[in-house]
């Protein structure tokens, strides 16, 4: 059988760093949804649903095993019911902070490292607001997700979890 996995969880919490060992470790495709959410606009603004979702279903028909992850709960329900793997990385804050605070420049989201820096404070808020939003991007959705899903699932609750039975 092949791996379809979904990853998801609060900014800084991980996910990607996961989703890129996972990718190795099982050749799987990747797909982060940051890639595929948001038109090239000042300020940013998402894109239509329907277009991401076209771009993901372009993705899925293009490989048979993968791995998709980002913290859009309208897109992870989209992708959840062909998943067969399901991580909720489900971090304490301030931990999700301190890895926000660590992580290296993200090429693929941001033009310079001076660009990432200065969106740091705003980002941190945005981490620190997670368990008390109610949208798309909130614990109440990762979480509500993650209890629907049918397949195997795993909830990390720390840094390095073993997941090597996943």
């Amino acid at each position: 059988m092949h791996k379809k996995i979904i990853v998801f969880g609060n900014s800084g919490s991980g996910k990607s760093t996961l989703a890129k060992t996972l990718q190795k470790q099982h050749q799987l495709a990747h797909l982060d949804l940051d890639t595929l959410a948001w038109q090239t606009t000042e300020p940013p603004s998402r894109k239509p649903l329907s277009e991401s979702q076209a771009a993901i279903n372009q993705f899925m028909a293009d490989n048979e095993a993968w791995v998709i992850e980002g913290c859009y709960g309208d897109l992870l329900a989209w992708v959840s019911p062909q998943a067969s793997h399901a991580v909720f990385m489900n971090l304490p804050v301030d931990l999700c902070q301190q890895n926000a605070r660590s992580r290296p420049w993200e090429p693929h989201k941001y033009p310079s490292k001076a660009k990432q820096d200065a969106n740091l404070p705003m980002l941190l808020d945005w981490i620190a607001q997670y368990t008390k939003r109610d949208d798309d991007f909130s614990f109440s959705q990762h979480q509500a997700l993650f209890q629907q899903f049918t397949g195997s699932k795993l909830m990390m609750v720390e840094n390095w979890q073993d997941f090597s039975d996943f």
